[in-house]
């Protein structure tokens, strides 16, 4: 008889190799619930922290203190301005001294204000949290990497204050999400609202309507930070194709949404009316009714933030033109800087290498400045070694692309009209004329065309010459004012001398020798 260890087949071999490291979705996926439990973790080491403060507290259960706070932030912070800290506060304190009602007042507002402190992290010096995960790099190496980031922030206020405002990272860890896209988000939980109210699951709809209120938030948070750095730089941001695109989207994702909580709207009171016009009230109506009042005025909220957002959205475009007029119109440095390209690339451009490559050795050995040492003392030496690096991203984060555009012309004056005043004003080989018979020949052109040579004419008032003669330019229109006053029906001032002068060109050549 054959044994039956003598019948079944062979156990498979074992690879002795290792099992390579998973493929770079997976890693990612991972090390998104890993940054996920990292904006957790200061909630939680609140109650960790809590045996650390003098006298009882272990009956204050502090992560709830920290929900609330966010979601009072989150909700009481507007487009523009932020949630007021003391208001804060006094909104926490029914809910602290919930937990604990024979404790005295005093306590209940020192534990509000030790999680709002915490949450802000006041003791650290940038006022954020770091956490440390590992994935695997596309050769399946570990890699350790940090992830920065912020629950509360203190931004400046109105009146020089200082105000609250959450980050995308709060709202986050608020909903249950992280780094989703919003559009999507809101869209996802708007469809799930609605199918919610239609089946009559009141209950499991306020929990989807708060859900979307915090997704509005955090997408009007997101168009606030990008006119802020519009505030600071027009240059720092594409105004031509990007910046036009997003608002254009932005728009479209507004009416969308407005259409569709106001259907919302009217289904949540549909069942509201039809729970009042019910003849039996018994607990479970009351409730359902109570529900409804509630999503009635979560949803209208939702409608009020979504018309503050379009109203934003609206004022985008002139607020970017008025501070291109601001940025661009501001009054000059008082101090001449270096021209690069009078005094250094149109000389040097036409020279051989050999000496080229001399003018460029002398103005960056000079140019450069001074270098201080990254240490001057022992101690900085000390810290500066024993510092870990910090570790990122080698590319930088990802940047969108948007669906561009071509944005209208919007310009006072057309080509040709820049063409009829500067054939008025080329006065080369003509005697140099008045100010009042160029526009009267401008007007008989055209009706537009004076306002533009004008505008020619008091700029060349004061005529870039010293530019000019270093950049190589031929002829430089000029404009003198000798007294006269300009006798014209629609400009006043002084009735100008304009022409053209003629740069020495072989003074320019001479210079540019000299320089070489």
């Amino acid at each position: 008889m054959t044994s039956p260890a003598s019948t079944d087949p062979a156990p498979p071999q074992l690879s002795a190799a290792p099992r390579p490291a998973q493929g770079p979705a997976a890693d990612e996926g991972l090390a998104r619930r890993l940054r996920a439990l990292a904006c957790t973790a200061p909630l939680h080491d609140l109650d960790a922290r809590k045996a650390n403060l003098a006298g009882e507290y272990t009956v204050y259960a502090m992560a709830e203190v920290a929900l609330s706070a966010i979601d009072l932030i989150t909700l009481n912070m507007d487009f523009d301005t932020g949630a007021d800290h003391e208001q804060i506060i006094a909104r926490l304190l029914p809910r602290v001294a919930a937990q604990a009602p024979e404790r005295p007042a005093a306590e209940h507002e020192r534990v509000a204000r030790w999680v709002l402190e915490n949450l802000i992290n006041v003791g650290s010096v940038d006022r954020g949290f770091r956490a440390v995960y590992g994935t695997f790099g596309t050769d399946g190496v570990y890699v350790r990497r940090d992830y920065d980031f912020k629950l509360v922030e203190e931004v400046p206020g109105y009146g020089g204050g200082v105000c609250l405002r959450t980050t995308d990272e709060a709202v986050n860890v608020l909903v249950g999400a992280l780094d989703t896209d919003v559009t999507s988000a809101q869209i996802a939980a708007e469809v799930k609202l609605e199918v919610l109210v239609n089946r009559g699951r009141l209950a499991d709809a306020q929990l989807a309507a708060e859900q979307a209120r915090y997704r509005t938030v955090q997408y009007a948070e997101t168009l606030r930070k990008t006119l802020e750095a519009t505030r600071r730089n027009v240059r720092a941001v594409d105004w031509l194709h990007t910046v036009p695109d997003m608002i254009a989207e932005a728009l479209d994702h507004v009416a969308d949404r407005y259409r569709h909580e106001n259907a919302i709207l009217t289904n949540i009171r549909r069942v509201r009316d039809e729970i009042e016009a019910d003849t039996v009230a018994d607990a479970r109506s009351a409730e359902h009714k109570r529900r409804a009042a509630e999503l009635v005025d979560i949803v209208k909220d939702c409608i009020r933030r979504h018309t503050q957002l379009q109203s934003r959205l609206l004022d985008a475009g002139p607020l970017f033109r008025a501070e291109q007029d601001r940025q661009a119109f501001a009054a000059p440095t008082s101090y001449t800087g270096l021209d690069l390209y009078g005094q250094l690339v149109a000389p040097t451009l036409p020279l051989p290498v050999e000496q080229a490559a001399r003018v460029t050795d002398a103005f960056f050995a000079r140019g450069t400045g001074l270098r201080t040492p990254a240490s001057v003392r022992l101690g900085d030496l000390v810290d500066l070694l024993l510092t870990p690096p910090v570790e990122r991203e080698h590319l930088g984060a990802e940047m969108p692309e948007p669906d561009l555009i071509a944005t209208p012309d919007d310009s006072r004056f057309s080509e040709e009209q820049l063409a009829n005043a500067l054939r008025l004003l080329d006065l080369e080989h003509e005697a140099p004329r008045r100010l009042s018979g160029l526009l009267a020949e401008a007007r008989g052109i055209d009706a537009d065309l004076p306002y533009l040579v004008a505008l020619l004419a008091v700029h060349a008032a004061s005529p870039p010459v010293g530019t000019a003669y270093r950049q190589g330019e031929e002829r430089l229109l000029f404009a003198v004012d000798d007294g006269t006053p300009l006798d014209d029906p629609e400009f006043g001032g002084a009735d100008l001398i304009v022409g053209t002068a003629l740069l020495d060109a072989v003074g320019m050549a001479a210079d540019r020798t000299e320089a070489t």
